[in-house]
Parts: C-alpha cells; sequence; structure tokens
C-alpha cells in the first residue's frame, strides 16, 4: 500500500461530493416504507421529515414541486410509501432520501389508479374548462348528494340556513363510502339530475385517508357529473383533499361549507342590495314625479281661457294688419320716388334734335374743308412727286441729245473696251432707235471727242 504522505488531503467539499456520487451511482430509484415523524413544512412549499420503523431512521426532504402533485396532506405518524433517491446532503454531510413520489400505507397502487384514471379523463377533455357551467345568481332550491349520517351534510345544512333560509334544500341520499359506494353516488347525480327540482347539486363528504374518498374517484361519478344537467359543486373531503369529482365537477370547493356558501346567496347581504335598490327606485320615482309637476305646473301656465286667446289673436291680427298697411305705404313711397327719378334721368338722357343739328352743319362743314386742305396737300405733293420723277426719267436725258446704246444681249454699253469690232448694237434716241455695228473701238478717248457729244448717263433705263 502506498505511503499516504504521497498523497494531498481531501477537503470535505470534495469528500461529500464523491460520497454523494457513489451513492447515487450505485443505488438507483427505489420505494421505501415507513412512518413519518419530525415533519417541518417549510414556507418554500418543501417538506422536511423523518421515515423511521422499529429499527431505524432515515432524513427526508420532498421539494415543492414533488409536494404539490401528492394530492393529500402529510402528517405525523403516517404510514407511508415512497418512491426515493438515495442521496448525501453535502453541506452537512447528512444521508438522506429525496422523495420523487408518495402513497400511503395499505392503498396498494390506489394512488397510481387516480394518477391513471385523472390523465385519461383529461386527455378526453373531460375536465376541459370549456365545458364548465355557470353557477346560477340567485337559486331556489339546492339538491345535496351525500350520506344522510353524514358531518358534512349537517355543515351543508347549517350554512344554508344561515346564509340563504329562503333557498330550499333538497336531500338525495347515498352511501359516500364502501364497497359500490361510487356506483350509487353516481345513480344518486342521476336522480338529483332528472328530478327537474333544483337549480344546481353539491355532492359532497367529509375528510377521510384516500381510502375513505375511494368512492369519488370513481369513472362512473365523473361521467355523471359532466351529465347532470345542473351545475355541480363538488366539496369532497378537507382543502388538500383532491379526487376526481373535484376535476369532473363544475367548480371546486375546499369543504362542503364551503360549497354551500359559494352556491348560496348570503341573505343579509341581498337584503341590503334589495334595500340599496328600493333606496335608489324610490330617489329615481321622486325625480320623476317632480320632473312631471314642473312639467304640469308650466302647462297650466301655458292653458288659457278661449276668450283670452281669441283676444290676443285678435291683437295679433290687428297689429298684423297696421304692419302690412305700413309697408304697403313704404313700398308705394318708394316706388314713387324711384319714378321721379327715372323721369328726370329720362329727361337728361332724351335727344335734343336743333342741337344736334347744328352739330351735325358744324362737323358737315369741318369735314368739308378738312377735304380740301387734304385734296389741297395730297395735289402739291403729287406735282413734286412729278417733278422729281420728270428729273429721273432718262427720256427726258435722251431728249437732251443723249443716246443709250445696248449690245445684242440687251446690256448698257458703258465700257468701250467691252465691244469687239463688228457687234452688233441698238441705240436709243429720244424718238427711235438705231441698229448699228462697231466699227472701231478707242477707249481713250473723251468726253466731247468725235464731234464732242457727251457719254450716255451711267443711270439710264435700259429697258428704253
Amino acid at each position: 500500500m502506498p505511503d499516504s504522505a504521497a498523497f494531498s488531503p481531501l477537503s470535505v467539499a470534495a469528500l461529500n461530493r464523491l460520497v454523494r456520487e457513489c451513492i447515487e451511482g450505485n443505488f438507483p430509484l427505489c420505494w421505501v416504507a415507513g412512518e413519518i415523524s419530525n415533519l417541518t413544512l417549510a414556507a418554500s412549499g418543501h417538506a422536511y421529515f423523518t421515515l423511521k420503523d422499529e429499527g431505524a431512521q432515515v432524513r427526508c426532504v420532498m421539494f415543492r414541486n414533488r409536494n404539490a402533485l401528492l394530492g393529500w396532506r402529510l402528517a405525523n405518524g403516517q404510514h407511508v410509501e415512497a418512491r426515493v433517491l438515495v442521496t448525501l446532503y453535502e453541506a452537512r454531510g447528512d444521508f438522506q432520501l429525496n422523495v420523487e413520489t408518495m402513497r400511503q400505507a395499505g392503498t396498494g397502487n390506489l394512488f397510481e389508479r387516480f394518477q391513471k384514471l385523472k390523465a385519461r379523463l383529461e386527455a378526453e377533455g373531460l375536465f376541459a374548462a370549456e365545458g364548465k357551467r355557470p353557477l346560477p345568481t340567485f337559486p331556489r332550491r339546492i339538491g345535496i348528494v351525500t350520506s344522510p349520517q353524514a358531518a358534512a351534510l349537517r355543515d351543508v345544512l347549517t350554512t344554508l340556513a344561515r346564509r340563504a333560509p329562503q333557498v330550499e334544500a333538497i336531500l338525495f341520499p347515498t352511501p359516500v363510502q364502501g364497497d359500490g359506494a361510487g356506483t350509487q353516488i353516481a345513480a344518486a347525480l342521476a336522480a338529483a339530475g332528472a328530478s327537474g327540482l333544483i337549480d344546481a347539486l353539491i355532492v359532497c363528504r367529509g375528510g377521510g385517508s384516500m381510502e375513505d374518498l375511494w368512492a369519488f374517484n370513481d369513472e362512473a361519478v365523473a361521467r355523471a357529473i359532466r351529465a347532470c344537467p345542473v351545475p355541480v359543486v363538488s366539496g369532497v373531503g378537507h382543502e388538500t383533499d383532491f379526487t376526481i369529482a373535484d376535476f369532473a365537477a363544475d367548480l371546486r370547493a375546499p369543504t362542503p361549507t364551503a360549497a354551500a356558501e359559494i352556491l348560496a346567496p348570503e341573505r343579509a347581504r341581498l337584503l341590503r342590495r334589495l334595500e340599496d335598490l328600493q333606496a335608489a327606485l324610490r330617489r329615481q320615482a321622486e325625480h320623476a314625479i317632480e320632473q312631471r309637476a314642473q312639467r304640469l305646473d308650466g302647462l297650466a301656465r301655458r292653458l288659457t281661457h278661449p276668450a283670452g286667446r281669441l283676444k290676443r289673436q285678435q291683437e295679433t291680427l290687428t297689429h298684423l294688419g297696421r304692419r302690412l298697411a305700413a309697408a304697403g305705404e313704404r313700398q308705394r313711397t318708394g316706388a314713387a320716388t324711384r319714378t321721379a327719378a327715372l323721369s328726370q334721368r329720362l329727361l337728361r338722357c332724351r335727344p335734343q334734335a336743333a342741337t344736334l343739328l347744328r352739330r351735325t352743319d358744324q362737323m358737315a362743314s369741318r369735314l368739308v374743308a378738312a377735304r380740301e386742305r387734304l385734296h389741297a396737300a395730297h395735289d402739291a405733293r403729287l406735282a413734286r412727286l412729278a417733278d422729281s420723277l420728270d428729273l429721273l426719267n432718262p427720256l427726258a436725258v435722251l431728249g437732251r441729245g443723249y443716246a443709250l446704246v445696248q449690245d445684242a444681249d440687251g446690256r448698257i454699253v458703258r465700257d468701250a473696251r467691252t465691244m469687239e469690232p463688228s457687234a452688233p448694237i441698238r441705240v436709243y434716241l429720244a424718238r427711235g432707235r438705231l441698229d448699228a455695228e462697231v466699227t472701231g473701238i478707242d477707249d481713250s478717248a473723251a468726253p466731247g471727242d468725235a464731234g464732242g457729244r457727251p457719254p450716255v448717263p451711267a443711270h439710264g433705263n435700259r429697258d428704253v
């Protein structure tokens, strides 16, 4: 064996962790039977207790999420069978059992049967919220399905008598415990629904063990509750007791007394409410009467004797006649005024024949004088233009002894060098034309040479 000094020591936390892993790895989930003692229900919802038998005990913990699914309340002295995980609480080094689920010892597999039936009916939709029926607000008759000897019946009747003595209670007796009790409870539910006498139904029983309440875990009871034509309130056991009937009912009450309180409206509260409604109705009636009285007074003031009414109408008619006469007089006066104004305007606008004739004669004389002046101006201008035209007329130049020479193509000859000997030319005189031929060309001759004739003016008309 190696020397222990060669190894580092373990911490307490590491040791506890190794021990927990070793325990959990070698002990799978298992069932342990024993009696509950030293039970502590923490505010967190966790349950701490000791499970013991004649020879030993072990610490146990059942966490809130597991405890909520249990369906019944833990108590010291209960003999139970727990499905546990064997482990070690490392923080304190305590050996303990973590409880997964639990059943009361001696009930065999009742809890498993309860869970299976609940799951099957729930999957079928028997517990669906959509199928729940509303409770009546003011029931007149309430049916009770329970045993005539049950303490729960006395609690329900006492509560109904105290809260709502006006509500009638009808008992549909049935055993609530023992062999065949579930079938008889279902039959009582069917009889209550078929009676047509009740507005709602309470199925109830006092508290007890799971075996005591097993009749309300019967499938026939659940189906009879859902088939009942009136709403059903379940008040079976104590607040921590859950049965299949609770899930099938339209409403679950924690106790039978609570079921009666839920269904029965409190008489005192209803009376107070009725008094409030009566007071409100009285106030509304008084207000309506006051309004009608005021309206009646107004109508009375408007109501008069027919003679007085005729007199007022006569006065009104006289007044209207005066207004009509005044309005007619105003219209006549206004029309006369407008007619006079229009006459004056017409007189001003009427034409004056003598004046117009004088003006016409004057304008005619002015027109003749203007026409004569215009003719004289035009004649003078025409004479000036004629004189200017005579000065520019080439024929007048030809009359002074000049001639106009054109070549064979009709172009005016201005330069002797542009002609060729023997070229035909036309010579225009003041009177007539000469067709000639060039016999010689002298481009140096000056004006006045060769007989002293001046040259033809360059501005002569080629078409003459």
